[in-house]
Parts: structure tokens; C-alpha cells; sequence
């Protein structure tokens, strides 16, 4: 059963970790957003489109900053209650450190199984919805690629130049550079014409023009004049049409039996992946430990706790980092991934240890 104490302080975590996670969640979709603005500002693509593939690289960053946020929360809610001298009052009516944890357990509990969610569906999800737009834009040359009065790099051998663009997608005033044929480049000049996609990619049809040839062999140059001209440019996008989808693109099934065909070096990265993700969330009780295991050890001190918070803090910072260091690790070392796994069991049991036993946090060290 539930008890008051443990409603109140519930609130206040899910509250506080909640307005964390909002801050957090905000400056990264702030940062990363600012890499497809462009999009918006000069390539002319909708607003819609922008806050659509900026939300869809959240779930990356939800993974890692789920943790962060809790943390924080407990350390800001039970520091509180330190200074105010409702845990003093709490233990003197009994309270242990298991019931003094309980709401914020129950909370933890919550967040590990909207970590899960992410990790195994919504990143792998969001991620494939991500890439397969990002490739539709940028097979959407007339939408994304080409601007007006402007030459276009469409690869390092291929050089488009469009006069005006059509409220329908026509072009206007086109010229082309073609040198993917290393002996007989040539240039396009036409009158109109528009961008097609077929079951190859994309083309351009022009109408209305004249191709020139030049044979480096001979040193001619060779014209032709056209009615109408087609100009595959499916190169240019073939690796996006063709692509292998990524590990972050793939689900859990797809990232430890990939299909056939997939070299050794990449496999492994899968076999990574998949461990990444299914460790990833564990973290979130073992920052929670981390943070009861500075805040509830040890008596009371009048000068407050800020050591205790700003070693938390560092012990925090260090086990993140290992967990990503760990990552390195296992591309040299397939045993390494285990390691994902025991940092955060290992985090957890330490962290018991102390709140247990007092006396190993060292409270000499503290004045009273």
C-alpha cells in the first residue's frame, strides 16, 4: 500500500525529473536543429517538415539524458528535504533508508520501462523515419537541391545550373555539366525541363537544347541539338536508393541475426548495438544509486551536503563515461560487452554497500 509519504515524495521526483528531462530535451533538440535549418531558411522546405526531423533525432538523446534527469531530480528533492529537516524528522520517526527510497524507486521503475520502449522501439523507429526522409530529400532535387541562379555540386562530376524554378517543379534555363565519363565530358544547355524519378532514380529531362561533347582522344568537340534529352543522375543518388539500413535503423531481431550478406566487421557492430541497447537503460538505476548513495549515508551534517552532491556528480560522470569508453572496448574485445552490463550491477551493489555501511563513505572527513 502507498502511503502518504510515499505519494508526496513520488510527486515531487516524477515533477522535478520530468522539468529536467523538458530542459534537457529542449537545448539538444535546440542544437541539433540548428543542422537542418537550412532547409528551411534557403532550400524552401515547410516548417512542418523541419520540426518533423528535428523530433525524430530525439530518441537518441532521450536514452542518455533519462538517467541525467533522475539523478538530478533526486539530488534536488532529497537535498531539499535535507535542508529543511524533513529527513531528520522522517528517520526520527523511523524511516529507513529502504522506505526513504521507496518513491523514488517506484519512479525509477517507470523511467526503466519508458527506457526500454526507447531503446528497442522508438530509437529504431525514429531513426529509420529519419534516414528514409533525409534520403527522400535528397533524392528531391528540385525541392532540396537545386536553388535558383545558383551551380549545384550534385557530386564532384556533376555541375547543375537552373535560371528559374516553376511553382509546378519545371525548370527553367538549365545548364549541366556532365564529366562522369572521364574522356568525353559534356555540357547541357536547355531551354526548360523538369526532374522525374523512376524506378532507377532520379533524371532530368530537358527539352528544348543542344548537348556539347568534347573527345580528349581527338581534342572535337561534337554537338547536338535536341527536342527533348534525358540525363540519368541516378549515381549520384544510388547509394542512398541502395543503402544498407544502419545499426541504430534496426530492431533488436535485426541487429543480432542481420540477413545474409553482411561482412564480419559490420555484424559485430550490430552485435554492439544490440548490447548497447539492451544495457543502456540500466543506467538509470544505477545514477539513482549513485545519488542515494551520496545523499543517505552518513548522519545528518548542519553545513549541508554539497561535497556529498559534487562527488555524486563526479562518480556519475565517470561510470557515463565508462559505459561509452566500455563501447570502444568491445570493438576489439566481442567480450567486452559484458562489461555494459556489470558497470551499472556493479554501480548498484557498491552504492547498497555504503548506504548499509555507513561508516565506508568515510564520515571523518565530514565536519559535523
Amino acid at each position: 500500500m502507498l502511503t502518504r509519504f510515499d505519494r508526496y515524495i513520488a510527486r515531487q521526483v516524477l515533477v522535478a525529473t520530468l522539468a529536467v528531462l523538458a530542459v534537457l530535451a529542449a537545448a539538444i533538440w535546440l542544437s541539433q536543429s540548428l543542422r537542418f535549418i537550412d532547409l528551411t531558411v534557403n532550400r524552401g522546405l515547410p516548417v512542418s517538415t523541419f520540426i518533423t526531423i528535428s523530433a525524430l533525432v530525439l530518441p537518441n538523446f532521450l536514452t542518455v539524458i533519462l538517467p541525467i534527469a533522475l539523478f538530478a531530480a533526486v539530488l534536488f528533492t532529497y537535498n531539499g528535504l535535507q535542508a529543511d529537516s524533513e529527513l531528520l524528522a522522517m528517520r526520527a520517526a523511523g524511516l529507513g533508508p529502504s522506505q526513504l527510497m521507496r518513491p523514488a524507486v517506484m519512479v525509477m521503475a517507470a523511467l526503466l520501462l519508458v527506457g526500454y520502449g526507447l531503446t528497442l522501439y522508438g530509437l529504431p523507429a525514429s531513426y529509420r523515419a529519419f534516414k528514409d526522409l533525409q534520403a527522400n530529400l535528397r533524392n528531391n532535387f528540385t525541392a532540396v537541391l537545386l536553388q535558383e541562379g545558383v551551380f549545384t555540386q550534385l557530386d564532384d562530376k556533376l555541375t547543375l545550373f537552373v535560371r528559374e524554378q516553376g511553382a509546378e517543379g519545371d525548370l527553367f534555363g538549365i545548364m549541366a555539366h556532365d564529366s562522369r565519363i572521364a574522356d568525353r565530358p559534356a555540357t547541357y544547355i536547355a531551354d526548360r525541363g523538369t526532374m522525374v524519378q523512376s524506378p532507377d532514380g532520379p533524371r532530368l529531362v530537358m527539352i528544348n537544347g543542344n548537348r556539347q561533347e568534347l573527345d580528349r582522344t581527338t581534342g572535337r568537340i561534337s554537338f547536338l541539338f535536341f527536342d527533348r534529352y534525358t540525363v540519368d543522375i541516378n549515381r549520384v543518388t544510388g547509394e542512398i536508393v541502395n543503402r544498407q539500413r544502419e545499426g541504430t535503423e534496426r530492431y533488436l531481431d535485426e541487429l543480432l541475426w542481420p540477413e545474409d550478406g553482411v561482412d564480419e566487421r559490420t555484424r559485430r557492430g550490430f552485435f554492439i548495438e544490440a548490447h548497447q541497447r539492451l544495457a543502456a537503460p540500466l543506467m538509470i538505476p544505477a545514477f539513482l544509486a549513485i545519488a542515494f548513495g551520496a545523499l543517505l549515508s552518513g548522519d545528518f551534517n548542519r553545513r549541508g551536503q554539497n561535497r556529498r552532491i559534487l562527488l555524486a556528480v563526479v562518480l556519475a560522470a565517470a561510470v557515463q563515461g565508462l559505459f561509452f569508453a566500455f563501447g570502444s572496448l568491445a570493438n576489439r574485445m566481442s567480450g567486452a560487452v559484458l562489461l555494459f552490463y556489470l558497470l551499472p550491477l556493479v554501480t548498484v551493489a557498491v552504492a547498497a554497500l555504503v548506504i548499509a555501511r555507513p561508516t565506508l563513505f568515510s564520515p571523518a572527513t565530514e565536519a559535523r
